[in-house]
């Protein structure tokens, strides 16, 4: 079978295998992966790499990248799709994830997605509830949430990614709801009894996630502009916040 790259000629790129390098960077602990797709065989991960927690992405993000795609014999040029989580997240993270992402789309040719960070957390918690609720630390005792139905194995109908205080928020969950994300870490003990929670080792996003969501938008034909994704933080730092009340 073919792979898809910017090199390659014939069919349409659905009716290929194509290569997929998925990045996540929205948090302390980022991670890369390489999945290979096929329309009529799924989706299989090649490898999942986490970067180092006493590094800053900007150090290592680039040679644990390099690194893995030569650990797979592939070349850049290879590339089909290249897919990153957008945000909500860090700052710095997500301006390093997403501007490596764009670079590399561009000079390869590879198609490009963004990815919610929130949408990777409801996707990979695995859970069947009526509502899942994705959560992160947005500081100042407020959290970035959003609410997601489940169908199946696809996560559907997402509610609008809203800040919202840890005190509304924790008011607003439902009995049957269940929650993800890496605050939970300071929230557990504040949780309501009849809301049921992700097991811990799906709190944190993964690479792999990113990449099966970014599959499932390459597959509907959903593409970014190299030139036009941007990170969504969702909020202003806490320095242009406080620069805009000092003006």
């Amino acid at each position: 079978m073919p792979e898809y790259g910017p090199d390659s000629l014939g069919p349409a790129p659905w009716s290929h295998r194509v290569r997929i390098l998925a990045l996540e960077t929205s948090g302390r602990s980022g991670s890369v992966a390489l999945l290979q797709g096929e329309p009529a065989a799924g989706l299989a991960v090649h490898s999942e790499v986490y970067l180092p927690e006493d590094q800053r992405a900007a150090q290592c993000l680039a040679p644990i990248m390099k690194q893995a795609l030569n650990d797979a014999g592939w070349q850049p040029s290879s590339l089909g799709l290249i897919a990153v989580t957008v945000g909500p997240g860090s700052f710095t993270g997500l301006r390093i994830g997403v501007t490596t992402a764009k670079t590399l789309a561009y000079a390869t040719g590879a198609k490009l997605v963004g990815v919610s960070t929130l949408a990777v957390l409801a996707h990979q918690s695995g859970e069947s509830a009526d509502r899942i609720w994705a959560v992160l630390d947005a500081q100042r005792d407020e959290l970035f949430v959003q609410a997601y139905s489940a169908g199946g194995d696809l996560v559907l109908a997402p509610d609008k990614t809203r800040i919202r205080t840890v005190n509304d928020w924790l008011e607003e969950l439902q009995s049957g709801d269940a929650v993800t994300g890496p605050v939970l870490t300071k929230l557990c003990v504040r949780l309501p009894q009849h809301v049921s929670v992700v097991p811990e080792a799906h709190w944190q996003p993964t690479a792999r996630a990113v990449g099966e969501l970014g599959w499932r938008r390459f597959l509907a034909g959903e593409f970014d502009d190299h030139f036009q994704l941007v990170p969504r933080y969702h909020r202003r730092s806490a320095a242009e916040e406080k620069w805009n009340r000092t003006r």
